[in-house]
């Protein structure tokens, strides 16, 4: 039997062992199945069919206890063909709405997106991530200063008076007027900006021959704008995350309190988390990784429910959503997550 073979029967007792796993986070029984479906079904034909569900691996008995678990697998069945995804209460929708608006008073992008992450965890009780690229900061200076013949220091420094720097290479020849000239010319384009809002303005410029630059001048703009927007592959990405408290609730057993170690230690180091934004920039809309479908939860046991969200230029500049154990309620934090990345994406529009 396949899984699209399952009949009705099958499906509404797999349902009701799926609900009650994500209540309770007990293994069920065929006893309680059968007291819970609505129509009258005996404990021993629900253990039958149980036993098919698990040959299909949709389920598996814990060794101490003779109920019954969904498997990743299982989870990931129900998520695909079973759930019913609910809508947001109006009341919800008015509290997430008010709180990224009233975020929208925040001198940075990074605190917009704190605030969208500790509601996400205040709402869901679970962990709420936001990870974004270092280039959706907002310019006010650049600055090149040479430290080597052949080698320069990127100086670069955000509205909310961030300070970072990069070291670039240099062409042969380059002589010191050529970084100054580089400097005022994204001066006068960035301030306010993204660097992928300057680099696109500036390709814009170049291709209708009016960059007011020299050859050498030009090289060291380009220069600039790739180590910044990550062309050199060290994009490390900002990556914020509150309420992992929320992860420990209800962790009782020894082994699963040293998964969701793991997963803070993952967390701390961002470990895998970069690969998230291609993950969730494959695919239109909320994604779900459910246990080991992310290498980044294989070993803590814990589900992810991210959304993209998108700058004025309907580009995806990152991710925000929801870690929380397998047994998430997905019915009610998928449309949290996908609505907090819409109102998200309009605050940055």
């Amino acid at each position: 039997m396949s899984l699209v073979d399952l009949d009705k029967r099958s499906r509404e007792i797999f349902r009701s062992i799926v609900e009650s796993y994500m209540e309770t986070g007990e293994p069920v029984g065929s006893r309680n199945v059968s007291r819970n479906l609505g129509v009258t079904l005996s404990p021993a034909s629900v253990r039958n069919v149980m036993s098919d569900l698990e040959h299909m691996g949709l389920l598996h008995s814990p060794h101490t206890s003779a109920g019954r678990l969904p498997t990743e697998i299982g989870l990931r069945f129900f998520v695909d063909s079973l759930l019913e995804v609910g809508d947001l209460s109006p009341d919800e929708r008015t509290q997430i709405e008010a709180q990224v608006r009233a975020s929208q008073e925040a001198s940075t992008v990074e605190q917009v997106l704190t605030e969208a992450s500790q509601m996400l965890s205040g709402l869901s009780a679970g962990a709420g991530v936001v990870l974004t690229h270092k280039t959706d900061m907002r310019l006010k200076h650049i600055e090149f200063v040479r430290i080597e013949p052949l080698k320069a220091l990127a100086v670069l420094v955000g509205e909310d008076g961030t300070v970072e720097n990069r070291i670039i290479d240099l062409p042969p020849g380059l002589p010191a007027s050529a970084l100054v000239e580089a400097s005022n010319y994204l001066n006068a384009h960035l301030q306010g900006r993204s660097i992928n809002d300057v680099k696109l303005e500036l390709e814009k410029v170049k291709a209708a021959g009016e960059a007011e630059l020299d050859q050498l001048s030009r090289k060291v703009v380009d220069a600039g704008l790739a180590v910044w927007s990550g062309d050199n592959g060290d994009d490390a990405g900002t990556l914020i995350v509150r309420g992992r408290s929320n992860l420990l609730t209800d962790v009782e057993a020894a082994e699963d309190l040293e998964r969701i170690r793991l997963l803070f230690d993952d967390l701390e180091s961002k470990r895998d988390f970069i690969q998230l934004l291609g993950l969730a920039e494959s695919g239109e809309g909320v994604r779900i990784f459910i246990g080991s479908e992310n290498n980044l939860f294989s070993l803590s046991g814990s589900s992810l429910v991210v959304s993209p969200y998108r700058d004025q230029n309907q580009r995806i500049v990152g991710v925000l959503g929801v870690i929380g154990p397998t047994r998430l309620n997905y019915a009610r934090v998928i449309p949290m997550v996908d609505y907090t990345a819409r109102m998200v994406s309009r605050i940055l529009r």
